[in-house]
C-alpha cells in the first residue's frame, strides 16, 4: 500500500507529466541506452527513431499516475504489457535498472520541482508497479516453461518452407531445431522473431502475429515487407527476412504470447474483420475454427488490390469446403486483372453498412485487427449497428504486434 503522501505526491505531478510527458520519457531512453546500451537488444530500435515508444511510455506514465489511488483499471492494459514483455525477454533483474534510470530523468528534466520528497514518492510508486509486473510476467515465464513442447527465452527453429502469399506479403513455416514437441497456443497470439541489423549492431526483435492454426508440426508467421513511404523509413527486420531469409536457414524464437485471441469458450458466430496483413491472426483463428466445425464463420477482409491481397485463393478454396464460412473481400483501388465476384466483392473501403446481412449475426464475436484507421472505422460501425462493446476484440498493428 502506498502513503497518503506518495499518493498525493503522484497525483501532483499530472499536470507536469501531460506537458513534458514525452520530454521525460526521451530523456529517460537516451539516460538509459547511454548507460545500459546492451539494452538496446531488447527494444525497438525503429520505433526508438520514430518516438513511437517514447510517446507509448509517456501515455503509461500518466495514466498510472491518474489512477494511482486505484490501479485496478489499467490490469488489462498491464497485463498485454507483460504479454509483450515475456515475448521480448524481460525479466524481473531489468527493473531496478529501468527503475534508476526513470527517477534520474524525472529528477534531470524537472529540475527544482523534483525534491527528493516526490522522487521518493515516485521510487515507491514504481516499485508497486514492478512487484506488479514481475509476478504477472514470472507467472507466465511458469506457464510457457511448463506446456508441453513450451520453453522459455529463445529457441531456434528452421524456416522448413517460405511462401510469397502476395506482392509484400511471405509465409515462413519454422520447425524447432531441436526436434521437440511444439506447444499449442490460442490462435490470435504472437511471437518474437530476433534478427541482428548491421547497421545498427544490434540483435532487434520483432513480434509477428502466428498465421496457422495450432498443429504440432510448425509454426508459421506470415510477413509483410515494409517499404519506405512518406517519410517513414522502411522496416528493418521485414526488409532482412524477405531478402535474407530463405529455407533452411534459422531464426530464434520466444514462446506465444498475447492477449488477443479466439474465444473458445463459446458456441455463438464469429466475424473476422481484417485489412492488409492484419489478416494474420484471423488466419490462424480461421483455421482453428474450421477444425472444430461448429461454428458461423465470416470472414471479412479489406486490400489494396489483388497484388497486395494474401491468402485469398486458400480462403476461397476453404469457403467451398466448408459451408459455414462466408467470405467477403473489399479492394480500395482494384486493378484492371482483378476479377470481381472472384478475387473481391466490392471496391472501395470495407463498409459494414453495405454487408450487415452477411456480417451482422445475432449472439456473434467480432475480432478486428489492422491498421488504426481501420480499427476505428470498423469498431464504431459495430456499435452504431448496435453490437454490445463486449462483443468487439481488436488488436492494433503498429508498436504492439506487427512489427517492421
Amino acid at each position: 500500500m502506498l502513503s497518503e503522501q506518495t499518493l498525493s505526491l503522484v497525483k501532483a505531478t499530472v499536470p507536469v507529466l501531460q506537458q513534458h510527458g514525452v520530454a521525460l520519457t526521451s530523456h529517460f531512453y537516451q539516460r538509459m541506452f547511454q548507460h545500459n546500451p546492451e539494452l538496446k537488444n531488447l527494444f525497438n530500435q525503429g520505433h526508438q527513431h520514430s518516438g513511437q515508444q517514447q510517446q507509448a511510455l509517456a501515455g503509461a506514465v500518466l495514466a498510472y499516475a491518474q489512477h494511482i489511488e486505484d490501479p485496478s483499471p489499467l490490469l488489462p492494459v498491464l497485463t498485454r504489457v507483460a504479454h509483450k514483455h515475456v515475448s521480448l525477454g524481460i525479466r524481473a533483474e531489468h527493473y531496478p535498472i529501468v527503475g534508476n534510470h526513470l527517477l534520474a530523468s524525472i529528477r534531470e528534466v524537472l529540475g527544482d520541482a523534483a525534491g527528493d520528497d516526490l522522487i521518493q514518492a515516485w521510487a515507491e510508486a514504481y516499485r508497486l508497479l514492478a512487484d506488479t509486473l514481475i509476478g504477472i510476467e514470472n507467472a507466465m515465464y511458469r506457464d510457457a516453461t511448463n506446456a508441453d513442447g513450451g520453453w522459455s527465452g529463445w529457441r531456434p527453429f528452421r524456416v522448413t518452407r517460405k511462401v510469397e502469399e502476395s506482392e509484400e506479403i511471405a509465409s515462413f513455416y519454422l520447425a524447432p531445431c531441436d526436434g521437440g514437441a511444439l506447444p499449442s497456443f490460442k490462435p490470435g497470439q504472437y511471437v518474437s522473431v530476433k534478427r541482428f541489423v548491421a547497421e545498427w549492431g544490434l540483435n532487434q526483435p520483432r513480434q509477428y502475429s502466428l498465421s496457422d492454426a495450432p498443429n504440432g508440426e510448425y509454426l508459421r508467421i506470415s510477413v509483410k515487407r515494409e517499404d519506405a513511404a512518406e517519410g517513414k523509413p522502411a522496416g528493418r527486420i521485414s526488409n532482412l527476412l524477405h531478402r535474407e531469409v530463405s529455407e533452411g536457414d534459422v531464426l530464434e524464437l520466444t514462446s506465444p504470447q498475447g492477449d488477443f485471441f479466439l474465444h473458445e469458450d463459446r458456441n455463438g458466430p464469429v466475424v473476422l474483420i481484417s485489412a492488409g496483413v492484419g489478416q494474420t491472426p484471423m488466419q490462424a483463428m480461421l483455421g482453428q475454427l474450421l477444425k472444430r466445425g461448429q461454428r458461423e464463420v465470416r470472414f471479412l477482409h479489406a486490400a489494396r488490390h489483388g497484388g497486395a491481397h494474401a491468402m485469398g485463393w486458400q480462403v476461397r478454396q476453404l469457403a467451398e469446403r466448408h459451408p459455414q464460412l462466408q467470405i467477403h473481400v473489399s479492394y480500395e483501388a482494384p486493378r484492371a486483372q482483378d476479377a470481381l465476384g472472384i478475387d473481391y466483392h466490392a471496391a472501395g473501403r470495407l463498409n459494414l453498412d453495405e454487408v450487415k446481412e452477411l456480417a451482422l449475426l445475432p449472439d456473434a464475436d467480432y475480432y478486428l485487427c489492422g491498421p488504426l484507421g481501420f480499427m476505428r472505422a470498423q469498431r464504431d460501425s459495430l456499435r452504431r449497428l448496435g453490437v454490445p462493446a463486449e462483443r468487439i476484440h481488436y488488436e492494433v498493428f503498429g508498436s504492439h504486434p506487427g512489427g517492421d
